[in-house]
């Protein structure tokens, strides 16, 4: 609220707040301010405050205003290279035949506000757009024993006077290969390369598979840093719409026919944003289709430690032939401890490994070789369990709040993640609610092509607070009238 006890104007306060938010792209460059009468009505403070805090914004050069239009977020904010880049729609009713170019518009949401959200901490009230476990869940004893283990006086000596194995800890890849035999995904040690973080996986995978300019296959909706992450490289983005049982396998065929894409970038299981878990009838009919057009399939097993059993995976099925399996361990133990791997086929090994050594040269034997340690006894196992347990119990609360809330669940809940369809505009819904300390992820925030509409990401584990809710109807009520 701002304060007219304060030392600052009211003017100051509420420019300092938006200037604020700009910097930290919680209001992304391109994205337009409330009119002046209704940031007066949301602020409570007269009309001419709003133009004067309007007009500090402008001298700093945060905003711009647009004849008859409004002030909006200036595009020099973005902090991203300006380059053009062009994204693909899926073909209208399988028919068109042409690609169609685009300047790259302004994004009502950008990419990159919910993980500035993950650092920049909003407020102290649990965070529903965010996209990790709450801290408290993540919190264990073994951990901090595994790193005391391996830090004897002779390991520090080893860490510290080499560089470490270039695939990554052996001990490591062991204990992943046997992982990753659970879940039927056939992998030998030496098919695995260690990374910092699944992001990092993914990184350069796309970077040794793709040049700049060539199109890639990505599911629609998905993961906003993903788009932006091959957006940034140049690629093309050939968005393929996903549904209950899998991609869109005709739109699919028809990029393939006219594009000769490389690379299709996959989340078989618990899909962010919508849990959708891939069937095996529409598993197969991609890997045919792999097959058949010749190009390889990134899988992002992300949410593997919280999946149900025997979720199919493309890779499994698949046996490591044209599929790239990619996994991590932020979402599940904790997020400082950057370390995913790539298990990938025995051809493409050597090129992986390249591009990973160009980047980082190893990566952290300290932690890699503690996280063998646990899993190796059972202790992640045993933790992942109990995430699961208590995730379950955060779902069905969040499930009867969103319900209550007025919110339709646009996809069966499941995982970690639930995709509702609030009735009003998200991205209007989520600079209000900013205002009152939350965090949303509005679903405009998980298209490759600027979608405004009404669906909203939320975090199972951090909605079950019922004061958020009650300020989500409130909101929610004054937008519809």
């Amino acid at each position: 609220m701002l304060m007219k006890t304060s030392s600052q104007s009211l003017t100051e306060q509420l420019a300092a707040r938006f200037a604020e938010r700009i910097r930290n792209h919680l209001l992304a460059p391109g994205a337009r301010l409330p009119s002046v009468r209704q940031c007066a009505e949301q602020q409570g403070v007269s009309p001419s405050t709003v133009v004067a805090a309007y007009d500090q914004l402008l001298a700093q050069g945060l905003v711009e205003a647009r004849r008859n239009r409004g002030f909006f977020v200036r595009e020099a904010v973005r902090g991203e290279a300006p380059a053009a880049r062009s994204r693909e729609a899926p073909p209208s009713s399988f028919s068109a035949a042409h690609w169609v170019t685009r300047e790259r518009g302004p994004a009502p949401v950008n990419a990159t506000s919910l993980i500035r959200g993950m650092f920049h901490k909003i407020s102290d009230k649990p965070q529903p757009g965010m996209g990790v476990l709450p801290a408290e869940w993540l919190e264990s004893t073994f951990m901090p024993a595994a790193v005391r283990r391996v830090t004897s006086t002779k390991m520090l000596h080893e860490f510290s006077s080499q560089y470490g194995e270039p695939m990554g800890d052996s001990g490591l890849r062991r204990a992943l290969a046997k992982k990753l035999a659970d879940v039927s995904v056939p992998a030998s040690p030496e098919q695995i390369i260690t990374t910092v973080g699944a992001t990092h996986a993914l990184d350069i995978v796309s970077r040794t598979l793709l040049s700049p300019g060539e199109p890639v296959m990505v599911e629609e909706p998905g993961w906003a840093v993903e788009f932006a992450r091959l957006n940034a490289l140049g690629m093309r983005l050939l968005p393929v719409p996903r549904g209950a049982d899998g991609p869109d396998l005709a739109v699919m065929a028809k990029y393939c026919e006219l594009h000769r894409p490389k690379l299709f970038v996959s989340v078989s299981v618990l899909h962010n944003p919508t849990s959708y878990c891939l069937t095996p009838g529409s598993a197969h009919r991609v890997l045919q289709l792999a097959a058949k057009h010749d190009f390889h399939i990134v899988e992002d097993d992300t949410y593997s430690h919280i999946a149900p059993p025997h979720a199919p995976r493309l890779s499994a099925l698949d046996g490591l032939q044209r599929t790239v399996y990619v996994s991590g361990f932020a979402k599940i133990l904790a997020p400082n401890w950057r370390i995913g791997f790539i298990a990938a086929p025995t051809a493409l090994v050597e090129q992986l490994l390249d591009t990973k050594l160009l980047a980082t040269l190893t990566t952290p034997a300290l932690l890699e070789r503690a996280l063998a340690l646990c899993i190796e006894q059972g202790q992640l196992r045993r933790h992942a369990e109990r995430i699961r347990t208590k995730l379950d119990a955060a779902r069905s609360r969040s499930v009867k709040l969103a319900l209550n809330a007025g919110c339709t669940f646009v996809a069966e809940p499941a995982g970690l993640f639930g995709w509702v369809d609030t009735g009003v505009d998200t991205d209007a819904m989520a600079q209000r609610m900013l205002d009152a300390g939350y965090l949303l992820a509005p679903g405009a925030l998980f298209h490759a092509e600027r979608k405004p509409g009404t669906l909203m990401r939320i975090n199972f584990a951090t909605t079950q607070d019922a004061a958020f809710w009650k300020r989500f109807s409130e909101m929610r009520r004054e937008m519809r009238g």
